[in-house]
């Protein structure tokens, strides 16, 4: 498959240069299974310098945290990303996991539906019912396939699986090997295998982890963007590097717009305006800084095939009805009340926004 024929690139194909730039340039010692050193690992997610090649920051936020997170994956411990819907724990999971081993697609997305097999391994029953239990027949896990391979496997939403789902990830991680009783058989975790888990902070209570599990994870929690100035330097990234993989046709929106929305999601999020002055009613969507970017690409997508290629007020209008109202009587009216005793009042900078929002609400 050719490459421009893929909606989207792993992330080890979308930075492949910069990967193999930090690979030659390696100095320091590589633990086993890893494709580089855990310093290189922390440029190529924060951003520096690889021999003469530039390396893009592809995490914005504590820098300390990010190499807890690799220096957990060092030892024999797994790494478990809790935080707030959009706080890049899946886009961070999967560059840690296209860093250190080149491979960023042994992935298993948890849901309501996913079961014990999906983590462990399941059968052909067609080569089951013919010939019986073989190696052949078996259809190894992306865990499964990780542990004999000796590299990293990511488990994404865990806390959206059902209890005993996320149990049988305890004897994985405890004793490092996979019991195959059909054949026989143990699978022993080679030198490299861990797992990375992300778990949703408004998910609690819907599957929460078992005690038992949690202390088998080392747990980093990403926040927020602490202010407005890394929110936008946060979506600017995004937008700019989305715009090149996405047939959008419109100019990238400018730094003004790209406050707008910012100020708007952080206010509703926050519950308070950012000079701490007003206090808001909240919306029953998180408003996250992933959602922001979501916003703005759509508003580009909007410009670039109905406009003129510049987002106007009228496609930022557009895409933020469609963010801030997901129930319909209560966000309506939360919405409401911030054109009028918010936007309304912020001067002629924000009056053609508010007046195309007033339009659509």
């Amino acid at each position: 498959m050719k490459e421009e024929k893929v909606q989207r690139l792993a992330a080890e194909q979308l930075f492949q240069d910069e990967i193999e730039a930090l690979i030659e340039a390696e100095t320091g010692p590589v633990p086993t299974g890893w494709k580089m050193s855990p310093r290189s690992v922390l440029t190529y997610i924060c951003g520096g310098k690889a021999g003469d090649m530039e390396i893009s920051p592809k995490y914005i936020g504590n820098r300390r945290l990010v190499e807890i997170a690799i220096a957990t994956l060092v030892t024999d411990r797994a790494l478990l990303l809790i935080g707030e819907p959009g706080t890049a724990k899946s886009w961070l999971s999967e560059h840690l996991t296209a860093a250190i081993n080149g491979d960023s697609t042994k992935v298993i997305q948890g849901t309501a539906g996913t079961t014990e097999e999906q983590l462990r391994y399941s059968w052909n029953y067609a080569m089951l019912i013919a010939n019986g239990p073989s190696r052949k027949a078996m259809i190894p896990s992306p865990v499964y396939r990780a542990m004999e391979s000796g590299t990293i496997a990511r488990v994404e939403e865990i806390s959206r699986c059902a209890c005993e789902v996320q149990d049988a990830l305890i004897s994985i991680l405890s004793e490092k090997r996979i019991s195959v009783p059909e054949l026989g058989l143990e699978v022993p975790a080679r030198k490299g295998f861990s797992i990375i888990a992300t778990a949703n902070t408004r998910d609690r209570g819907v599957n929460d982890m078992s005690s038992a599990l949690k202390r088998r994870f080392n747990i980093v929690v990403l926040p927020a963007p602490e202010n407005l100035a890394e929110e936008m330097e946060i979506v600017k990234t995004r937008i700019a590097q989305l715009s090149d993989s996405l047939d959008l046709n419109a100019a990238l929106p400018q730094d003004s717009v790209v406050e707008q929305v910012c100020t708007i999601f952080r206010e509703l999020r926050n519950g308070m305006t950012l000079d701490g002055k007003q206090k808001l009613k909240g919306t029953s969507g998180v408003l996250s800084t992933a959602e922001a970017i979501s916003l703005l690409s759509n508003s580009m997508a909007l410009a670039g095939s109905f406009g003129d290629g510049v987002i106007t007020d009228r496609d930022l209008a557009a895409a933020l009805q469609g963010a801030v109202v997901k129930e319909q009587g209560k966000d309506e009216k939360v919405w409401e009340e911030y054109l009028e005793n918010i936007m309304k009042k912020r001067g002629s900078q924000w009056l053609g926004l508010y007046r195309e929002c007033r339009e659509l609400n």
